[in-house]
C-alpha cells in the first residue's frame, strides 16, 4: 500500500538559528512521488541592461505565487531565485499546480513582456540521473517558514529545465486562462543601504562530505561575521532605516497588470491605488486601520524576509560598507583558491523586495531579496565563470 506523502513538508519540524542549515544530518529527503516546479526568465541579463530587474523579481516571486495560490496555500517547500523561483508539490497537486505555473509561462509575454521557462520534473527523475534532493524548514516567525534545501537535486532540475533535449518536462498550457497572483505585490521603495552598499553573494561549499561542506559554510558564516563586526542579522536589506514607501509607487502598474485577471489592468489598478494610499496613510503615522497594522506589519516584514537562505548554494543579500566588500570579497576569493569554495559577488546601491501577502489578520506574508542591477542574477554570471576557470586547472 502507497505511503501517502502530502503532508511530508508541513510535519516537518522547524529550526530557527539560520546557523543550522550547515546541520546536513537534519536535512529530510524528499518523497520520489513529489514534483519540482521550476522556472527561469529568459534574457534576464538583457533586461538587466535595461533596467528591467524589477520586472524580472516580479515574474520570479510570481511562478512562486501562482503554484501556492493553485495549492490553497498548503504548506510547501519554495525557494526565490532573483529571475526565476522553484516550489515542490506533492502528487495530489502536481497537475493543477504544473497548470498554474504553465499558464504563467504562456502568458508572462503579454503581461509582463518577458518569458518564462518552466518545468515539472519528478524527484524520482532527479535520483534516476545522480542527484539527491534533500530539505528542511526554516523558521522565519510563526508560521512562516523558508524552506532550505540540500544535495545537487535543484541545479540537475536547472539544468533539465535549461536542457534542449528535455522538452518532455516543459510545461505549456492547454487554454488561455490566467494564473492567480493574488497577493503579489511590489509597492515599497529600493531599500538603499546604511552602510553603503547591497552585496548579492553566491556560496558553493567543495567538500567530499557533508562534514566537509558544512565545516567550509561554517567558517564563511563566522568569518562574515567577522567582517561585520555584527551579526548578519543586523545586516539584513529591510531595516527600519532602509525602509521607504512613497505613493503612488511605481512598482503599483506591474502589480496591476500581474493581478488584474479578468477585471481589466486600469480597473485594477484604481482599486490598487486606493489601497496603497490607505496603507501609505498608516504608514506614515504610524496607524491600524481596519485590519491593517501598520507598525506590527512593518516589524512582522523584517523578520520575514529571505535575505539569506541555502539551497545547496549559500546565498545572501547584506547591507556593507564598501570596505566590509572588499574583504568579504578578498576572503571568498582566498577560499576558492584553496579549493575550498566556489563564489560569486555582485554589488549595487540598493536592493529590491517582492512581496507574498497572504494574510494580514494571521500575519502571513514573506518578503523576497534581492540586490539591484542584476542582484543574484550577475552573482551568478561571476559564480559560472569561476566555475569555468577551474575547469581547465582540473583537466591538465
Amino acid at each position: 500500500m502507497p505511503v501517502e506523502t502530502g503532508n511530508f513538508y508541513a510535519d516537518l519540524p522547524g529550526f530557527a538559528d539560520f546557523d543550522g542549515v550547515i546541520d546536513f544530518e537534519d536535512y529530510v529527503p524528499v518523497p520520489d512521488d513529489w514534483t519540482v516546479l521550476i522556472s527561469d526568465v529568459v534574457g534576464s541579463t538583457k533586461a538587466i541592461a535595461a533596467g528591467r530587474y524589477k520586472d524580472v523579481n516580479m515574474l520570479g516571486a510570481a511562478s512562486i505565487t501562482a503554484v501556492l495560490n493553485a495549492c490553497g496555500h498548503a504548506e510547501l517547500p519554495f525557494a526565490f531565485g532573483g529571475d526565476g523561483g522553484v516550489v515542490l508539490v506533492p502528487p495530489a497537486l502536481a497537475a493543477e499546480a504544473g497548470l498554474a505555473l504553465a499558464r504563467l509561462s504562456d502568458s508572462a509575454l503579454a503581461t509582463f513582456s518577458l518569458s518564462l521557462r518552466a518545468a515539472a520534473i519528478p524527484v524520482a527523475e532527479l535520483r534516476r540521473r545522480g542527484a539527491d534532493l534533500l530539505v528542511r524548514k526554516y523558521t522565519l516567525s510563526p508560521g512562516n517558514h523558508l524552506a532550505m534545501f540540500s544535495g545537487d537535486g535543484l541545479d540537475m532540475a536547472d539544468a533539465i529545465m535549461k536542457g534542449r533535449a528535455e522538452g518532455s518536462f516543459a510545461l505549456s498550457s492547454p487554454d488561455d486562462e490566467l494564473p492567480d497572483l493574488t497577493g503579489l505585490s511590489c509597492r515599497w521603495e529600493p531599500l538603499h543601504p546604511q552602510s553603503g552598499l547591497m552585496v548579492s553573494v553566491i556560496v558553493k561549499p567543495e567538500g567530499a562530505s557533508d562534514a566537509e561542506r558544512g565545516k567550509i559554510l561554517d567558517e564563511v558564516l563566522a568569518a562574515t561575521n567577522h567582517i561585520l563586526g555584527d551579526l548578519v542579522t543586523n545586516r539584513a536589506p529591510a531595516s527600519e532605516g532602509s525602509m521607504q514607501f512613497r505613493w503612488p509607487p511605481r512598482g503599483l502598474m506591474t502589480e496591476a497588470r500581474a493581478t488584474a485577471g479578468k477585471s481589466g489592468v486600469m480597473v485594477r489598478y484604481m482599486r490598487l491605488l486606493g489601497e496603497s494610499l490607505v496603507q501609505g496613510f498608516a504608514q506614515k503615522f504610524g496607524l491600524r486601520v481596519g485590519s491593517f497594522d501598520a507598525p506590527a506589519y512593518e516589524r512582522e516584514l523584517r523578520a520575514n524576509t529571505d535575505f539569506r537562505k541555502f539551497d545547496g548554494h549559500l546565498r545572501m543579500v547584506l547591507d556593507v560598507s564598501p570596505a566590509q566588500a572588499d574583504a568579504l570579497q578578498d576572503y571568498l576569493d582566498g577560499r576558492y583558491r584553496a579549493g575550498k569554495l566556489v563564489h560569486g559577488l555582485h554589488r549595487a546601491d540598493a536592493a529590491l523586495m517582492t512581496c507574498l501577502v497572504f494574510s494580514l489578520e494571521q500575519s502571513e506574508h514573506v518578503h523576497f531579496i534581492d540586490g539591484a542591477n542584476g542582484g543574484y542574477a550577475m552573482a551568478a554570471t561571476d559564480f559560472k565563470a569561476r566555475i569555468n576557470q577551474r575547469r581547465p586547472a582540473e583537466n591538465d
